[in-house]
């Protein structure tokens, strides 16, 4: 059993380097199975197609960045800073979220998102507001939309520039207190 999950496991980690790389279209099942050391026919049977694999990879990029970089709402401008610092050192979220915005739905909500992930940051946003601590003349899907799009300002899929991890720390810096400003200045009261 723990061979199977660890095998699942570099699938995954595979198959997400793969995805952000190449997109869905792009992307081969051959190259995930071979990075990965399963082989194509074990990939099928666990999920049942490469866009079922895109699906269970996108899910576990979602559920690793609610672990990792978890809300909190009283401070919105760390949260911000702290997705920043995320996307220099797991940038696959991004690109696989444009990806699918690419290829697959380009409106409404991201596909993978799921209540269990969103409802709890809204309610915290909420929480927030009434307190005073974030402002209220915005709903929470807007607040929680405009973080998470200004913690990509320097994103892998940035329009302007994309930041890497290797870029000069004075950089980072400037960008982390830019970023904290800017959240500060807009949403908190």
């Amino acid at each position: 059993m723990r061979d199977g999950r660890r095998s699942r496991m570099r699938l995954l980690d595979a198959a997400a380097a793969e995805f952000a790389a190449h997109g869905i279209a792009g992307a081969r099942v051959d190259r995930i199975a071979a990075a990965a050391g399963v082989n194509k026919a074990q990939m099928y049977g666990w999920y049942g197609s490469k866009d079922g694999l895109f699906d269970a990879v996108l899910a576990a990029q979602l559920d690793r960045i609610v672990d990792t970089v978890p809300l909190t709402a009283d401070d919105l401008p760390g949260y911000a800073v702290a997705l920043y610092d995320s996307y220099l050192t797991d940038p696959e979220l991004v690109r696989l979220a444009s990806w699918t915005r690419l290829e697959r739905k380009p409106t409404g909500e991201m596909p993978g998102v799921t209540a269990e992930l969103t409802d709890p940051k809204r309610e915290a946003i909420a929480r927030a507001q009434r307190a005073g601590r974030v402002v209220d003349d915005l709903a929470p899907d807007d607040v929680y939309a405009v973080v998470i799009a200004l913690a990509g300002t320097w994103g892998p899929v940035s329009g302007t520039f994309a930041a890497s991890a290797g870029d000069d720390p004075a950089d980072h810096e400037r960008r982390r207190t830019a970023l904290r400003a800017v959240v500060a200045r807009a949403l908190v009261p």
